[in-house]
């Protein structure tokens, strides 16, 4: 039976992972925009991958249902890259909260329904979830196991109570880690695990038009002033993807793993810390 790996999001960091994790399995890449996904299919298949595409809507428990059966029928599910999602200079706040939040409960409550025993899944988070100050633990437990066709309707994501599309993208960003952890125990049951990564400023084409843009001095600084200095790489993302959907990560289940240079560190108790 063929192994697949399915990689949804077919940007720079989701292939830096699909990359060293799919040598002799078979790569389905899905993407909203079907140029994004045959683009990225192009780059893998002739560096001697085994490639197919599927255009996916995160969003749409169809659109994520009918990738489901796409990848089924190509074999076992033995690895999901979730690296979709939109950025908050992107989108309106209810649009990062469809996307971010929602689509990543729908991709792990749907995939984990399939996975493979001895599979694996790392969802791609942020920074931002680290930067949301401590939620109750009501508000914790909420995001982590309510139904996801529930989740938009919990009272703390109201257009009242998120306001911006920055806080929607950090705590969405702060849902995924949640949802992953209580994702964990059921996935579990199947054998297999799902952890999240959450990076800091990674160069991609998207970073480069952050740091280009309005909000490109702030990301700047950020760079400038945390501990290593500098951003970072996909490949270095794709290094950290490769040890927890391995076997050198088989003891690693239900966690977050944030790797930002140190802003994080910063924005706590550096340079970076908001003035009072």
């Amino acid at each position: 039976m063929t192994n697949v790996i399915v990689v949804i999001g077919a940007g720079s960091i989701g292939q830096a992972i699909a990359r060293r994790v799919s040598a002799g399995k078979h790569v389905l890449l899905a993407d909203l925009r079907k140029e994004n996904a045959d683009a990225a299919a192009k780059v893998l298949s002739e560096a001697g991958f085994e490639v197919s595409t599927a255009t996916v809507d995160v969003s749409s428990r169809e659109s994520v249902g009918a990738l489901v059966k796409a990848a089924t029928a190509l074999g076992d599910v033995t690895g999901v890259i979730h690296a979709a999602g939109v950025s908050p200079s992107q989108a309106t706040p209810q649009v990062i909260l469809r996307v971010d939040l929602y689509g990543t409960a729908l991709v792990l409550e749907e995939f984990g329904n399939v996975i493979a025993p001895g599979g694996s899944c790392v969802v791609i988070a942020s920074m931002s979830g680290h930067r949301l100050p401590a939620l109750t633990p009501e508000q914790d437990k909420a995001l982590a196991t309510t139904p996801t066709d529930a989740l938009l309707a919990l009272p703390m994501l109201q257009p009242d109570q998120v306001t911006d599309s920055l806080h929607a993208y950090q705590i969405s960003k702060r849902c995924n880690s949640l949802r992953v952890m209580a994702e964990a125990v059921r996935w579990g049951k199947r054998g297999a695990r799902v952890n999240t990564i959450s990076p800091g400023i990674i160069i991609t084409p998207l970073a480069k038009d952050e740091l280009t843009g309005p909000r490109g001095a702030g990301y700047q600084r950020m760079i400038d002033l945390c501990p290593t200095g500098r951003a970072g790489t996909p490949d270095e993302v794709g290094t950290v993807g490769a040890l927890l959907m391995g076997a050198d990560g088989a003891f690693i289940t239900g966690s977050d793993i944030l790797m930002d240079g140190g802003v994080t560190a910063s924005y706590w108790y550096g340079e970076l810390a908001p003035k009072q």
